[in-house]
């Protein structure tokens, strides 16, 4: 009796023990992170690169066009659409005065998915 009785309890602790967290593993046997691409990581990565919205915008400081933070600032206060300007779809409303440099970029931003587009105001209106 004792001997089944052990035998349940060393079954039922390997049951839970392999039920645990399980970790992917590469070929090498390393564990793979799981990094989940929010929004917010996808409109900086949008930002940066594909857009090339940071050769002209930065978050402090106005170079060729405003700063992140007042085109922010700008369309917070206006409840306006970042993503249906970068869409062609609306008129500029914080530096008319750049918007032939900007309309250059359309062929770029036009060409982004809904999501993306999406993405990237997100990430303009929440940057600090």
């Amino acid at each position: 009796m004792k001997k089944i009785a052990s035998f349940f309890i060393l079954a039922f602790t390997l049951i839970v023990i392999s039920c645990g967290k399980k970790t992917e593993t590469d070929p090498m046997g390393n564990p793979i992170e799981e990094v989940k691409a929010t929004s917010d990581n996808l409109g900086k990565e949008l930002f940066e690169g594909k857009g090339l919205c940071a050769t002209c915008h930065k978050p402090d400081t106005k170079v060729v066009g405003p700063s992140i933070k007042e085109i922010a600032k700008i369309y917070k206060e206006k409840n306006a659409s970042i993503a249906i300007f970068l869409q062609g779809e609306s008129e500029p409303i914080v530096d008319p005065s750049q918007y032939e440099i900007m309309k250059a970029n359309f062929a770029v931003t036009k060409s982004m998915t809904d999501e993306e587009l999406k993405a990237l105001e997100e990430y303009m209106l929440n940057i600090k």
